[in-house]
């Protein structure tokens, strides 16, 4: 092959993987705005109080409600789910934990992205509970209680910018005929917590939605500044799939990242 027609090959392979990375960086915006915009949706149809809404959450309530009131076993377990297992403290100690062992792999920037993305999920939160001060469900014969104001579920949103944190960083470290696994069980449990939340009596389903919305706009904003950081060193866009950084499987993944 001449020289001429190397360079042209090169020239295009690296159209094509532009293509490629222009394609990826949209998605990953897009996935943040539809999430920003759905949750503004939610959020607009809470505020005026749109019927429809009032009558699926208030309907929801009630049917589960009712089912922890004769199953004591029942509410029993999702007590220890909700306010155990799946608890914001919890999850929060776990991507502690997990920040604690990537300062320990030197990976300091995917450190500083799990303690940003968890940090801010927690505040966006709480500041957007404080604004809206939506009242929690106030059922006869409750079977749970919790403080603070309803929309959106904390609980909800925790779990969606935790288990986020723990796919985007993890899944580089485990064999990809065992990711579907991992993604189901990141899947299971948020859907779970929005559903202990609601079965519980503490929350209606649209702050359940909210939250997991919310939750996934902020982990896809801050998962879009990490990808421009690693297009910035020279390092390229990764799939959703192969996580972050793949390089979190060497020592020291980030110590070359300045280099081109």
């Amino acid at each position: 092959m001449s020289t001429n027609a190397m360079v042209r090959n090169l020239r295009e392979r690296r159209r094509r993987a532009d293509r490629r990375y222009g394609a990826r960086l949209l998605a990953s915006a897009g996935l943040a705005s539809v999430s920003a915009v759905l949750f503004g949706l939610v959020l607009i149809l809470v505020e005026g109080q749109w019927r429809p809404l009032q009558r699926m959450d208030t309907s929801a309530a009630r049917r589960l409600h009712s089912t922890a009131l004769d199953h004591p076993a029942w509410a029993s377990t999702l007590h220890v789910l909700s306010d155990r297992v799946w608890d914001p403290v919890t999850l929060r100690l776990a991507v502690a934990v997990l920040t604690v062992w990537l300062l320990y792999r030197r990976a300091w920037r995917l450190a500083a992205w799990a303690a940003v993305t968890a940090v801010a999920g927690g505040l966006i939160g709480l500041l957007v509970k404080t604004v809206v001060e939506r009242a929690r469900p106030d059922l006869q014969d409750p079977v749970a209680h919790a403080p603070g104001y309803s929309f959106p579920s904390g609980h909800a949103m925790t779990a969606t910018t935790s288990f986020g944190i723990f796919l985007l960083v993890l899944l580089p470290l485990i064999p990809r005929a065992w990711r579907i696994v991992f993604w189901c069980l990141a899947t299971i449990s948020v859907l779970g917590v929005g559903f202990t939340r609601v079965a519980l009596g503490v929350h209606w389903c649209s702050d359940v939605l909210g939250g997991w919305l919310l939750g996934l706009a902020v982990v896809a904003a801050t998962a879009w500044s990490f990808q421009t950081w690693r297009v910035d060193v020279g390092r390229g866009h990764t799939a959703v799939t192969d996580g972050l950084e793949p390089e979190i499987t060497h020592d020291a993944p980030e110590d070359d990242a300045a280099q081109p």
